[in-house]
């Protein structure tokens, strides 16, 4: 993650499907990245947790939102944390 925040960008890590999420009218403003996990994750203090569909991470390395295609939040937290969508 160091390295793909290293812009200072967003970043929607896509650990489901590749092609799945549409950011294209925040592609300016946010990167996708398709990548793959195996396994559980280990958080502080949560310990181990399954590993989510997805991931939008902010430039400062927290998370904004979590989630999977059927959840109609990614484009809110998109636009909460980085402006009003543009056309592509």
């Amino acid at each position: 993650m160091f390295t793909l925040l290293h812009d200072a960008r967003p970043v929607l890590l896509n650990l489901s499907e590749p092609g799945g999420f549409d950011v294209s009218p925040w592609a300016k403003r946010v990167q996708l990245v398709d990548a793959g996990h195996d396994g559980v994750w280990n958080l502080p203090v949560l310990g181990e947790v399954v590993a989510p569909p997805a991931v939008l991470v902010r430039p400062d390395g927290h998370v904004a939102w979590v989630g999977d295609l059927t959840d109609s939040g990614l484009p809110d937290a998109l636009t909460a944390w980085f402006g009003s969508p543009t056309d592509a």
